[in-house]
């Protein structure tokens, strides 16, 4: 029985490489319902979030079984076969698990120890789990895949030495406006890690929050849960003049925020500072607003630049997950053996 990984995340492939082989949440039912026409990729999981798409599949053949997710994805995405070679990588059986357990547990994420990506794993196999994607041997791992994350989490401080994707944003707005106290902030696209960050700007003196969904009821719980305003999804552009802080999250496939909006705000703010903080992939701000003075913009991967905190004590509680995750990874690969001893056993008798 083989295991097989292939993804990209944002040690591999850059910001704009990645919404291009991004899977939108709305669309996995499809996307699963197009896998089944890959009879070699048994079972399979699909994650897909702001820093890495990763798809795991049981397989007969480890490299029959790594052409065909190859395929899947280069039509699925309409990509010509091979042009995204150089930003992948693939695990297989062993590494593969290891990698899972690495993932859900943190260990590879752009901030280590932070939470949201076992959430977010676990979303995965729960989707592919009622799409009927996996089986025996995908549950089996992913349910052990968040026992180890749990461990983890129980017996090392990787936690406590983690800084948050959301909290690297907040640092960014200190470094450009010295103090937030007073800021206000505009929420559009109610996501998990915007409304984060603007708890990490509220608890920091933000004084006014505005939230914007297309969804505008979305909008409406949001902002009653910060103790802000809702606003309409049309109205960003006159709401953005008396907005110091921008965070987008949307998840369209188009920008929102365009540059000719972008100097009509600024002219209007009279070139008072203001700056967005775009955390969507596909990105939702047109990176040349960037060249407009007093506009400062920062993506996901502009994060990364921000996040240097703990790094010592981070290392030494990543090496004692490291030892938890080894362990665990032995007894799962002894189960899964177990499984191809069954069937000599019972022919032998």
């Amino acid at each position: 029985m083989n295991l097989i990984i292939l993804g990209v995340n944002h040690k591999t492939a850059p910001v704009e490489i990645r919404e291009k082989l991004a899977f939108s949440e709305k669309h996995l039912e499809e996307t699963f319902n197009a896998l089944h026409d890959y009879p070699e990729l048994k079972e399979k999981v699909i994650l897909s979030t702001c820093n890495r798409v990763e798809i795991y599949a049981r397989v007969g053949n480890i490299d029959g079984g790594l052409k065909r997710l190859k395929d899947f994805i280069y039509d699925y995405h309409k990509i010509n076969e091979g042009e995204l070679e150089k930003f992948f990588y693939s695990y297989f059986t062993e590494d593969a698990v290891e990698h899972l357990f690495k993932v859900s547990s943190s260990l590879d994420s752009m901030v280590v120890g932070e939470p949201q990506i076992l959430g977010q794993v676990k979303d995965a196999y729960s989707l592919a789990k009622e799409c009927r994607a996996t089986g025996m041997i995908l549950n089996q791992l992913f349910e052990k895949a968040f026992s180890v994350a749990k461990k983890v989490r129980n017996e090392t401080r990787i936690a406590e030495s983690a800084v948050s994707v959301s909290y690297a944003a907040v640092e960014l707005a200190k470094k450009i406006f010295g103090d937030i106290e007073g800021k206000v902030i505009m929420i559009i696209g109610a996501g998990e890690m915007s409304e984060l960050a603007a708890k990490h700007l509220i608890s920091s003196g933000a004084k006014g929050i505005l939230v914007s969904n297309r969804t505008f009821d979305r909008a409406i719980e949001l902002a009653r849960d910060l103790k802000g305003s809702a606003i309409r999804f049309d109205s960003i552009e006159d709401e953005l003049v008396r907005t110091d802080i921008a965070i987008t999250s949307t998840g369209a496939p188009h920008f929102i925020i365009k540059k000719d909006m972008v100097e009509r705000v600024i002219h209007k703010r009279r070139n008072k500072p203001i700056f967005f903080i775009d955390i969507a992939v596909p990105r939702d701000v047109e990176p040349a607003i960037n060249t407009i003075e007093n506009v400062f913009l920062y993506d996901i991967d502009d994060l990364q630049n921000v996040v240097d905190g703990n790094i010592k004590e981070r290392e030494k509680e990543s090496r004692k997950a490291m030892e938890i995750i080894k362990k665990e990874v032995g007894q799962f690969l002894n189960w899964l053996d177990g499984l191809e001893i069954v069937p000599t056993i019972a022919a032998l008798r």
